[in-house]
């Protein structure tokens, strides 16, 4: 296992971007559903700190992480009410990073396909992108809602990449957490990691990597140079 950062010629044909923490936070809208779900079921409220924590999970494993509870019933109760209030509010509190205009335009002007594998649900995501303008600069988008098993299942990678029409060697994976590093490695692909979210640098060092960036305008420059 290399844990260093490889030399590579950056020679991507197409780059896949998780969503949550690397692209946008949505920590906030992520904080208003978690716990108005787990109060409409009568348990108690996560806090911000714990919730940031399941970010990029599916809403089940953040339901038993968050609640304790492994029962089916009421994981599906907490997914229905978690939906619910997403579909009022999420759009206006998630925030697409000033960097992602700029490096995701630079990167399409060099001939880059650009796509998205997100355990976000994809309509979502796509409003958020059009809100911003920004959702015709994806040619790709892979939701929750559009595979069976979640990340770190590779299933949305492959997906992504079969109808990006690439190759594993020639797509990058980027992502903020452990669970994109392993889905990129579940996927055979390579990957790249920023710390905008809350993972910290070197809980990336049991994972193959290309690069770790402090932002997307690193990984930009890096990807371009």
């Amino acid at each position: 296992m290399n844990n260093k950062e490889q030399k590579v010629n950056n020679k991507f044909k197409a780059i896949i971007f998780d969503f949550d923490y690397t692209l946008a936070d949505t920590s906030k809208g992520a904080m208003e559903c978690i716990n108005f779900s787990l109060n409409s079921l009568g348990l108690p409220i996560a806090s911000y700190k714990a919730v940031c924590k399941t970010i990029g999970m599916s809403l089940s494993e953040t339901f038993h992480t968050l609640g304790g509870k492994k029962n089916k019933a009421q994981t599906d109760e907490f997914i229905h009410y978690f939906k619910t209030r997403a579909d009022e509010t999420m759009e206006e509190l998630s925030f697409i990073y000033d960097s992602v205009p700029s490096v995701t335009q630079r990167l399409k002007q060099n001939g880059l396909s650009l796509g998205i594998v997100s355990t976000k649900f994809r309509y979502r995501i796509e409003a958020i992108l059009k809100r911003e303008k920004l959702l015709d600069v994806f040619d790709v988008i892979i939701g929750g809602e559009d595979v069976s098993n979640q990340k770190p299942d590779p299933m949305g990678l492959k997906t992504a990449i079969k109808r990006l029409g690439t190759s594993n060697a020639s797509t990058l994976y980027v992502g903020d957490s452990i669970i994109d590093a392993q889905t990129a490695a579940g996927a055979k692909i390579p990957f790249a990691a920023t710390l905008s979210g809350i993972t910290k640098r070197r809980e990336f060092d049991k994972y193959n990597f290309r690069k770790v960036a402090k932002d997307l305008y690193e990984l930009g420059d890096w990807l371009l140079k």
